[in-house]
């Protein structure tokens, strides 16, 4: 099996005047290519922190990061923000679409920053929206939209430049339950055409599409489970 993700013995402490907070505690963790994990557990276990190293949006104290077999864990901010663009898309509870922006115009933004030809921004972008069921809305603005045609907006963008793997941080968080089962079919789609995704969740419902289930506690990992592909009812 081809891993993509992989840490080992990694260690993560937050230190302020008073506090010293250990958020991972040795933590070793392997994804392989064309999984769908999910990671539990309460507040304040590490999730975030798992999330934020993982996405390169943050550096463990020591331990190893391979991404794609690469050691990525002590790099300097543009290497990582280089390959955040390259392979890491992110989907978040509260969206974080540009409110200025049209459907289109948000989904759009990290092909020009890529440095993409007009001619190729526009038929990626029409593309995916048309994928993502959500090209019909391509001129609206987020504040024109529901919190699912948001939320596929946000994932649009998080796809758009055919990333490796997909972090998703309690993205049915502000969903209605209806809502919430069309974005977790659209992550499940979009994991079977090949794209890794790991999600942070408290919900057990939405854990259940996922093909394995880490359960965190303290900085540490509680338990490491795989289950059936197939959402149970």
């Amino acid at each position: 099996m081809n891993s993509l993700i992989k840490l080992s013995y990694v260690n993560k402490i937050y230190l302020t005047s008073q506090v010293e907070t250990t958020a991972l505690n040795n933590l070793s963790l392997e994804i392989i290519k064309g999984e769908f994990v999910s990671v539990m557990g309460p507040s304040g276990c590490g999730k975030s922190t798992l999330l934020n190293i993982l996405g390169l949006l943050d550096q463990p104290d020591n331990g190893s990061y391979l991404l794609d077999g690469i050691e990525v864990g002590n790099l300097n901010e543009e290497s990582r923000t280089y390959i955040r663009k390259q392979k890491i898309g992110f989907v978040f509870q509260g969206f974080n679409l540009i409110e200025e922006l049209t459907v289109y115009e948000n989904v759009e933004l990290p092909l020009i920053y890529a440095g993409l030809s007009l001619e190729e921004r526009k038929r990626r972008v029409a593309d995916t929206l048309h994928r993502l069921k959500i090209y019909h809305r391509r001129r609206h603005f987020p504040e024109q939209l529901s919190g699912g045609q948001q939320q596929r907006t946000a994932i649009a963008r998080a796809v758009i430049n055919c990333p490796e793997v997909i972090l998703a941080d309690e993205p049915t968080g502000n969903l209605d339950s209806s809502t919430r089962a069309e974005v977790m079919e659209l992550l499940c789609d979009l994991n079977a055409c090949g794209t890794t995704v790991l999600m942070v969740t408290h919900s057990e419902h939405d854990a259940a599409y996922s093909h394995r289930i880490i359960r965190m506690l303290d900085g540490c990992m509680l338990d490491d489970r795989a289950r059936s592909i197939t959402k149970s009812a």
